[in-house]
């Protein structure tokens, strides 16, 4: 029979999967207190919850929202970094902060409800985010616009041009 503590885990990991945008199941072993502390503060930032789960629970709150496939993902100690905001925040951190620990490492990714490889991380990591497209778009767009407006002036000041060279001519 289980326990309260467990079923209060499972209900609160139903829902915390249930709003996620982005879950990604790493295997935090090999770091040491200071780094995964280091670690945690990274997500933090970023608006990415970070902690360690049981397996079983995992596997059954995953199984009440109807997920499927996370059994071989779900093997030895694993930490889970769900981001409910921007999908690929949790990637874009552990790129960086594998960098200079090679841990965690991705065993797996839940990606708006499609199961991804651990290895995509490092692709979802080069994806900009919302912000970042936003402005790259505005800046074509404020570079099309500037082109449109030099393209339309231009007839105008060839033509002052001319007159200014005829008038200095006839002068």
């Amino acid at each position: 029979m289980p326990n309260t503590k467990n079923i209060e885990a499972v209900a609160e990991l139903k829902e915390k999967l249930n709003r996620a945008k982005a879950v990604y199941f790493t295997d935090y072993l090999g770091l040491d207190v200071e780094s995964i502390t280091n670690l945690r503060s990274r997500f933090f930032q970023e608006n990415v919850e970070y902690s360690v789960a049981k397996n079983t629970l995992i596997k059954i709150a995953a199984e009440e929202n109807e997920i499927k496939g996370l059994d071989k993902l779900l093997k030895g100690p694993t930490a889970i970094a769900i981001s409910y905001d921007e999908p690929t925040s949790p990637a874009k951190v552990i790129k960086t902060f594998s960098k200079e620990h090679d841990k965690p490492e991705v065993k797996g990714i839940l990606f708006d409800g499609d199961l991804l490889d651990g290895s995509e991380f490092k692709r979802l990591a080069d994806i900009p985010t919302k912000e970042e497209s936003l402005a790259i778009l505005a800046a074509m767009l404020q570079s099309t616009m500037n082109k449109l407006v030099n393209t339309l002036n231009a007839p105008l000041t060839n033509v002052a041009n001319v007159l200014n060279n005829l008038k200095e001519q006839k002068s």
